[in-house]
């Protein structure tokens, strides 16, 4: 899930990994043969703004618990109760250590019940579960509180991310009460996938005509950043998040659909993550703390 304040000084962002993508561990387990997910999971938060603060600590099987309701990864949990998605993140930041504790508040607008397959083979699927929520944040550690406007999916799939594609970009922006979902991904044959789809506040899903593709500024490791926007007009990069070896997050704004739309954009370059140099590099953000 991602949030950006209402003030526009704080934005946020959880994940968490079954099967972490971007673990070296799992990655190096893997080259063994066949690797159970569960051994290596995460929950990734990402603070921005006063206070910013970044943690991904891997967990093995031990610290894990998985039911329909709740998911329990080492001290941090995400858990369901059918109108509201409640995340409780203890955790410590990398490579400084400090701590980050608090309770996050994910109230959709409206829930979708709605897959689609990234993939022609169908081994990686994406589900917009609450393109749109209200989103509070109660955090002990750093000492902030705020609330703002959201956004709660899961991709999940039967391969390795990085087999099945060599680059992604992903936006979701506010247009209004709707939310707008642009995907725009090539996959290891060489294949274009492109998605383009409006979810407006009462639940309704629609197909929309992709605006042409915008060139942003490169990011400062060189990731590639592209986005849409309506012909005539210039994205706008409000704030860089996220700028490492292979992937960005930044805050932008666009004109799109004859409409300003203000959100949340990645770029992941695939080819990057497996280079031996990077994956060298992970683990001194990542660490690693598991039982068997």
């Amino acid at each position: 899930m991602d949030a950006l304040s209402d003030c526009g000084r704080y934005g946020l962002v959880v994940i968490g990994f079954i099967g972490s993508v971007f673990s070296p561990y799992y990655a190096w387990a893997r080259r063994r043969g066949p690797v159970d997910p569960f051994a290596h999971c995460a929950v990734n938060v990402a603070l921005y703004g006063p206070g910013q603060r970044w943690a991904m600590t891997e967990r093995g099987r031990g610290d894990v618990t998985a039911t329909p309701e709740r998911l329990v990864i080492g001290p941090s949990s995400l858990a369901w109760d059918g109108g509201c998605l409640t995340i409780r993140i203890e955790e410590r930041s990398m490579p400084s250590g400090r701590r980050i504790r608090g309770v996050v508040r994910v109230h959709p607008v409206a829930l979708i019940d709605h897959e689609v397959a990234l993939d022609r083979s169908g081994l990686h699927r994406w589900r917009p579960l609450a393109p749109r929520a209200r989103v509070e944040v109660a955090m002990e550690l750093p000492g902030v509180a705020w609330s703002g406007t959201g956004y709660f999916d899961s991709n999940h799939g039967d391969a390795p991310l990085a087999s099945g594609f060599s680059s992604w970009t992903w936006s979701r922006a506010s247009l209004g009460d709707d939310t707008l979902v642009l995907y725009d991904a090539v996959a290891r044959d060489g294949q274009a996938f492109h998605l383009a789809r409006l979810f407006a506040a009462d639940g309704g899903v629609f197909d929309v005509v992709a605006p042409p593709e915008v060139r942003l500024k490169t990011g400062g490791w060189g990731v590639v950043r592209k986005t849409r926007a309506d012909a005539g007009t210039v994205p706008r990069l409000l704030r860089r998040l996220e700028d490492s070896p292979f992937y960005t997050r930044s805050e932008i704004v666009a004109r799109v659909l004859g409409r300003e739309a203000h959100g949340v954009h990645e770029s992941l370059d695939l080819d990057r993550v497996g280079r031996r140099w990077v994956q060298l590099m992970l683990p001194f953000r990542m660490p690693r703390i598991a039982r068997r």
